[in-house]
């Protein structure tokens, strides 16, 4: 996720009021299967939720198969991720839309500025080094595809909150997340109720995977103005803000509805990275945390 704050507006509300309603069958199938899922946003005994942030990226290359592992050496379940598009439709895990900061592009292909994810081949991203900006022990370490990410956290056992990031830049990518998650065993009974979140900043994204697979759970990325609440309800089973644009008084007024599937709207706040802030975010009655340092808050919440 950007570590910048994405509030609703009335010009959201065009885009809002224009919600596919379901068939009865879907949304009484969709209701079935997210009985289960929507209890996999509770932690035991009323703690949050931790969620890594692109991994556990306070301790290795962010969305790297490194990041994965480490959370999982800390014991974190749940992982966040970012998925974009090469230039020949391979789906990439990056949260950059530019691949300059996180890996050594720049002097492997020094006159391809701006080094846009959307103008490189899946062959070409994967001839870069992913680490080592990070650290010296990560040299070597790749950007994964979407299908390799998954069958690493499917290998550990983890869980997976999946961005679709800039979903404008890549039109119809999220029927491709879907195809994949199917291909890779991850749209059965069992990942869908229990291990899998789809998420995005783009309210219209949302609603596409709504609509296509209306069983998934989904978040929105931000923070809506309480009046615009019920039409982000419609087609979202969470509103994930930044912990900073939000208070108790918000959470709760969030948690009053209910969402796509008929269960409480829940709140994952992120990018929280000390044990201080995590209590007080706590606090608020979240039902999530994301963090770069996923067991400080672990340890400060439970």
């Amino acid at each position: 996720m950007s570590a910048r704050t994405a509030t609703a507006s009335t010009a959201v509300a065009a885009l809002l009021g224009g919600c596919v309603l379901l068939s009865a069958g879907q949304t009484q199938a969709a209701g079935q299967a997210q009985a289960a899922g929507q209890a996999q946003a509770a932690g035991a005994g009323g703690a949050p939720v931790v969620y890594a942030h692109r991994g556990a990226s306070a301790y290795a290359p962010e969305n790297t198969l490194a990041a994965v592992d480490a959370a999982d050496d800390l014991g974190i379940s749940w992982v966040e991720n970012d998925v974009q598009r090469t230039a020949d439709g391979v789906l990439v895990v990056m949260h950059d839309t530019t691949l300059a900061r996180t890996t050594d592009a720049e002097q492997v292909y020094p006159d391809r500025a701006p080094w846009a994810v959307k103008d490189f081949t899946a062959a070409e991203i994967a001839k870069l080094d992913a680490g080592s900006w990070f650290g010296a022990e990560f040299a070597g370490a790749r950007v994964p595809t979407l299908k390799g990410y998954l069958q690493r956290v499917e290998r550990n056992r983890q869980k997976l909150l999946l961005e679709i990031k800039s979903p404008a830049t890549y039109p119809g990518i999220e029927k491709e997340i879907l195809r994949v998650l199917r291909q890779e065993g991850w749209l059965d009974r069992g990942h869908v109720k229990h291990r899998l979140v789809v998420q995005s900043f783009g309210a219209e994204s949302v609603k596409i995977v709504h609509e296509q697979r209306p069983d998934v759970v989904t978040g929105f990325l931000g923070t809506p103005s309480v009046a615009d609440l019920p039409a982000y309800a419609a087609f979202t089973d969470q509103i994930n803000p930044s912990y900073t644009t939000i208070d108790a008084d918000y959470v709760a007024e969030v948690q009053k509805l209910k969402g796509a599937h008929g269960k409480p709207l829940r709140v994952n706040a992120w990018t929280v990275n000390d044990a201080e802030k995590a209590a007080r975010v706590a606090g608020y009655g979240v039902d999530g945390i994301i963090s770069n340092n996923p067991d400080l808050v672990r340890d400060a919440t439970r």
